[in-house]
């Protein structure tokens, strides 16, 4: 039986986000493994932050959850305090969840360390950083730490055979260390009901993430501008995310709704209520929203390429990322089209469930430590 920790920042400082969702599921499913008799969560947090009741964090403060991430807390962290607190603890297994933050120097005497490498688009795409200067020094101290975290981890775990088959492209000398480990999607309606909704329009099309260029949010918005324009049966569209980098004449028409912050329980009701997905991407690791929709029994649209290959079912509509007109045309079509059988969705859905993820947790941890 193993004791376990579990980096649990990314839950502390964005629960809502993707990584941090599923910082919460492996929290859920590792507590469901049979090798694991012990699971301590570590992060850093505020003095008198509830977080401190859940979590192993370093004596020291930091003034808000948002600054986790920081370089030089990040420093203190991963060298000041978790190679010390893993021998304290006595940890045979440590689990890093969110691309990078392995310990730092010291080995952590006995421990095993695991890193959860969702994607690598910190090195490969064009991301929000505000300006180039900024985006040349993330990318640096990104592949870097990514290189050094892949050097230190006995495992590593990615989400789908596309981030398999990156990861060993970009750095073929840890090759052997990568494992693909389909994430678990939590039912998001065991949360409840939602409250605190703005009105929603009578019928509309859904988008989950924004941020990023590799999103391809400004071409979905021009292909269906252009269908608006052909036809009044396209319904209108519903972005969840910060809209505030997009060109105003693309947020700003009408027919056109975002929305930010939103809890568990509203983003699956407005998944629910959707009467389909679209996910642009020209780049995913994963598509977290995709699976999220399908639990929902609301079916999805997603662009050829990367992950969403593998992660959509083979017979949801696929479109060219780069192809405005194929897009256009192609919402012009499914505008006429309802939802249809939710059960096929559904049981596609299943693939990740917490007893499939629990079973190939079980698997990679009886690998590494047999």
């Amino acid at each position: 039986m193993l004791k376990v920790s579990l980096d649990y920042r990314p839950a502390a400082s964005e629960p809502d986000s993707g990584i941090g969702r599923q910082n919460i599921a492996l929290a859920l499913g590792l507590r469901q493994c049979s090798r694991v008799s012990e699971l301590r969560l570590v992060t850093t947090a505020p003095q008198g932050h509830p977080l401190r009741q859940q979590a192993d964090c370093p004596p020291w403060s930091i003034e808000g959850l948002k600054g986790m991430h920081r370089l030089r807390q990040r420093l203190q962290f991963e060298a000041g305090f978790l190679p010390g607190y893993l021998r304290r603890q006595s940890i045979d297994l440590h689990i890093c969840n969110f691309n990078m933050g392995l310990p730092v120097c010291r080995r952590g005497g006995r421990s095993r360390f695991i890193l959860q490498l969702h994607d690598l688009f910190q090195l490969t795409e064009r991301n929000q950083h505000g300006s180039r200067l900024r985006q040349a020094a993330y990318r640096c101290t990104d592949r870097l730490s990514i290189h050094y975290s892949l050097w230190r981890a006995d495992q590593v775990w990615v989400p789908s055979q596309f981030t398999a088959g990156e990861a060993r492209r970009l750095f073929p000398q840890f090759a052997g260390k990568v494992r693909v480990l389909p994430p678990m999607v939590l039912g998001y309606e065991l949360q409840g009901e939602a409250e605190s909704l703005p009105e929603l329009p009578e019928r509309y099309w859904l988008v989950v993430g924004t941020r990023e260029p590799r999103k391809n949010i400004a071409q979905l918005l021009r292909a269906w501008r252009t269908a608006r324009q052909r036809s009044a049966q396209v319904p209108d569209l519903l972005l969840v995310g910060d809209v505030a980098h997009l060109p105003g004449e693309l947020t700003n028409q009408a027919g056109v709704h975002a929305l930010q912050r939103l809890d568990n329980a509203n983003l699956f009701a407005l998944y629910r209520r959707a009467e389909r997905l679209w996910q642009p991407s020209y780049a995913e690791g994963f598509g977290l929203p995709v699976i999220e929709a399908l639990q929902a029994g609301t079916p999805v649209a997603v662009a050829r390429g990367s992950s969403l290959d593998e992660v959509a079912p083979p017979e949801m509509p696929r479109f060219p990322p780069h192809d405005q007109q194929a897009l256009t045309q192609l919402m012009l079509e499914l505008a006429r089209e309802g939802k249809g059988d939710p059960a096929p969705l559904l049981a596609w859905a299943e693939r990740y469930n917490m007893a499939r993820f629990v079973a190939r947790l079980n698997d990679l941890i009886e690998e590494l430590v047999p």
